[in-house]
């Protein structure tokens, strides 16, 4: 997950041509600012590999001012191709628009960096100040009636008979992205809807900053006497974060998934987990000054009135007409037919976790903080699997090589490190790649890692594309970026991480993987249907328990030996274990999203309304939204995820689909064959080609929901 930029929003993605006007011969000729020039965060990007960000010039000065004079060169851009005398064409309306915004696509690179790896006091108070703005400038490219009439003429034209499949596709996003977002509206709805994205855009960013402030306002610093039961690589980690912060000799507990999550598994004091579960799940809904429920009321009542301007019942029916679900009834749909076996999992799994308990003479009750620590005794004594085992052959280095062959074997790329110094970077911690061919030598991008937690960085892990490929103008050298909050243990000593974290570390290179392999030519099909681009990174996480991955990375961080056949087969047995907390987890956070976007919004009390749906839904008592309200950023930072968090599931309905593919083929998941018409079809295309008709020609039918169900031990639906 990522913060979506405003040119993300409008679809505007990823061009890298100079201040450009069309001519009267509809050619277009690049021209140049000083304005522009002197400002790092707009100039263009030199040096090796097709230029790249000045990371280490980065000035926060030069970001307002920057973004303001970057904008009014988009504008104008926009302005010139809306008063060509010319009549609408495909080359001199879309295409031209393909071209325009260089310069503030650089400083938006700049920014969403900003905003998710490098946030300080002084950058939030720019951001104050730059959202608005920023939201102001949407509005006013959307309601730029002379372009929406010449996109709309284009996409009406008989001429869309003699386009490329690519082309049409193309046009019809462009047009429709006008549309969605009130092109068409006129007078009092038009100014309407513009100041409602203005106040949307303030409440966005005032729920992730309070997110934010909670997670870095609650650090629980803990003496040697309260580490029972946590493993060694966790005390050391947790005595690095103390120390940089401050508190040397102490061990220190960040308000973060990637801390609480194995403190919760492992920590053996039991009010200190409780003390570090309400901590946690209290983000944003503390009654105080950080407090997200009266943000999450506002910004229900806005968006629903906007979607309402445009002739939609509610939300969700708006934001999914151009998903693959289409419907929030089918979205919710799929999701009830999971959730019944979920919470039964769930009922299954805490008799199993009560019985330890008991016998353990522990004299509880199982509580959500709970959870995790009696399921890991449950794993050792159902499956004999230690999940602290499992960690010691969990290298983060290795880890990552792994991925690097699975890049190779698969898209035919190589990872070679880039000399330290010759590629600028934004944190000491970021390490970066050049990305080649194989077989042709040729370049084809660079791909930078930024992978641990610090003040300043938001929690989780994502992917980010400050550049994507386009041949329009021949740029195809792409930049993707990974970025995690693993906890950095001392100089010369192993990362070690859970399966779960190793997981996800797949999961985000996937993202990277797709970005790199795209080979598209229009910067605005480098985007994805929300609830589909999850599919390639979800399918990528398969890799990781590969008998090539397996015994060639997964070797122990002190004797150096690969994992032990026995240790792998206790995985693999295990590996429906839990299903019912993970994925009711998950549910709960989905389903509860769809509700806020489906229900009438006047009067409503999020914390009331969400705890009042969930005993609706039966949800155990046990277990806890994955995100809860106060602090579903996916939702309420921004737009992106709202109403498509459901859209994990949809993708891993083709992730499991997919992988039964790989399993069945001669090479399995090595298989060369499917790998290709994978790239091909699944990857390469990006945006280019409808979702389902891609995966209709990479599998030759739709994805089935049985092997959803088979992945996670549920009962197939006949």
């Amino acid at each position: 997950m990522r913060r979506t930029t405003i040119l993300a929003v409008l679809g505007l993605t990823l061009a890298t041509a100079a201040c450009e006007k069309t001519t009267a011969d509809s050619t277009v000729t690049p021209t140049t600012d000083n304005a522009a020039a002197d400002n790092v965060l707009l100039a263009e990007w030199t040096g090796p590999y097709g230029g790249v960000p000045a990371f280490d010039a980065m000035d926060l000065a030069q970001l307002e001012p920057g973004m303001a004079k970057g904008i009014e060169m988009h504008l104008a851009e926009l302005d010139a191709i809306a008063s060509n005398a010319e009549a609408p064409t495909f080359e001199n309306t879309i295409v031209a628009m393909e071209r325009a915004g260089a310069a503030i696509r650089r400083i938006e690179a700049y920014y969403g960096l900003w905003s998710a790896n490098l946030s300080s006091d002084e950058f939030r108070a720019v951001d104050a100040r730059v959202t608005p703005m920023l939201s102001d400038y949407e509005s006013k490219v959307v309601q730029n009636g002379a372009l929406f009439a010449r996109v709309k003429a284009v996409y009406e034209s008989d001429a869309m008979a003699s386009l490329t499949p690519a082309e049409r596709r193309l046009a019809k996003l462009r047009y429709e992205e006008f549309a969605r977002k009130g092109a068409s509206l006129n007078g009092a709805d038009k100014e309407r809807y513009a100041a409602i994205q203005g106040q949307l855009a303030k409440l966005h960013l005032a729920f992730g900053n309070n997110v934010l402030a909670d997670e870095e306002g609650y650090v629980l610093y803990l003496e040697a006497g309260q580490l029972g039961g946590l493993p060694d690589s966790m005390k050391i980690a947790a005595a690095a974060a103390a120390k940089d912060r401050g508190h040397d000799g102490k061990f220190a507990i960040t308000n973060t998934r990637s801390s609480m999550d194995p403190f919760l598994t492992y920590s053996s004091e039991r009010a200190l987990r409780q003390q570090v579960w309400q901590t946690y799940y209290s983000r944003g809904d503390n009654g105080d000054d950080h407090d997200n429920n009266k943000i999450v009321a506002e910004i229900l009542k806005l968006r629903d009135e906007r979607v309402a301007l445009l002739g939609f019942d509610n939300y969700a029916q708006w934001r999914l007409r151009d998903r693959m679900a289409l419907t929030p009834e089918r979205a919710m749909g799929l999701m009830n037919a999971v959730w019944p076996s979920a919470i039964a999992r769930v009922k299954e799994e805490v008799a199993d976790m009560q019985a330890v308990a008991d016998r353990e003479g522990a004299k509880i009750t199982i509580e959500p903080w709970d959870y995790r620590f009696y399921a890991d005794k449950v794993r050792i004594e159902k499956y004999a699997l230690d999940s602290n085992e499992v960690k010691q052959y969990l290298q983060l280095d290795k880890l990552r090589e792994a991925m690097f062959m699975v890049a190779g074997e698969l898209f035919g790329f190589r990872f070679t490190p880039v000399p330290q110094g010759s590629v600028p970077v934004f944190h000491a911690d970021v390490k970066v790649w050049e990305v080649t061919d194989l077989q042709s030598g040729d370049h084809i991008g660079l791909w930078y890692l930024d992978p641990f937690a610090r003040p300043g960085k938001r929690s989780g892990a994502w992917a980010t594309t400050y550049r994507g490929h386009t041949n329009l103008d021949g740029e195809t050298n792409v930049l993707a970026s990974n970025n995690s909050n693993f906890i950095k243990g001392p100089p010369g000593k192993p990362v070690l991480v859970s399966w779960d974290d190793a997981s996800t570390f797949f999961h985000e290179f996937g993202h990277a993987l797709h970005a790199l392999s795209s080979n598209v030519k229009y910067r605005t099909l480098n985007g994805g249907v929300r609830d589909y681009t999850e599919f390639q990174s979800q399918l990528l996480e398969r890799w990781l328990p590969t008998e090539r991955v397996i015994k060639e990375f997964l070797v122990h961080h002190e004797t150096g030996k690969p994992m032990p056949a026995e240790l792998v087969a206790k995985i693999s047995k295990a590996s429906t274990f839990n299903q019912g907390f993970s994925t009711t987890e998950y549910l709960a956070s989905a389903l509860m999203d769809m509700k806020f976007h489906t229900v009438d919004p006047a009067g409503i009390d999020p914390d009331a309304f969400e705890r009042a749906e969930l005993t609706k839904m039966g949800m155990p008592k046990e277990v806890v939204m994955r995100h809860r309200t106060p602090q579903f950023s996916h939702v309420f930072s921004g737009e992106g995820y709202a109403t498509a968090y459901y859209g994990y599931l949809w993708a891993d309905v083709l992730t499991a689909d997919a992988s039964e593919a790989f399993a069945a083929a001669p090479g399995g998941f090595y298989d060369k064959d499917l790998a290709a018409k994978l790239v091909e079809h699944l990857f390469a295309p990006r945006n280019a080609v409808d979702p389902a008709e891609a995966y209709r020609a990479f599998r030759g039918r739709d994805a089935e929901i049985g092997g959803l169900m088979r992945d996670r031990g549920f009962p197939v639906p006949k």
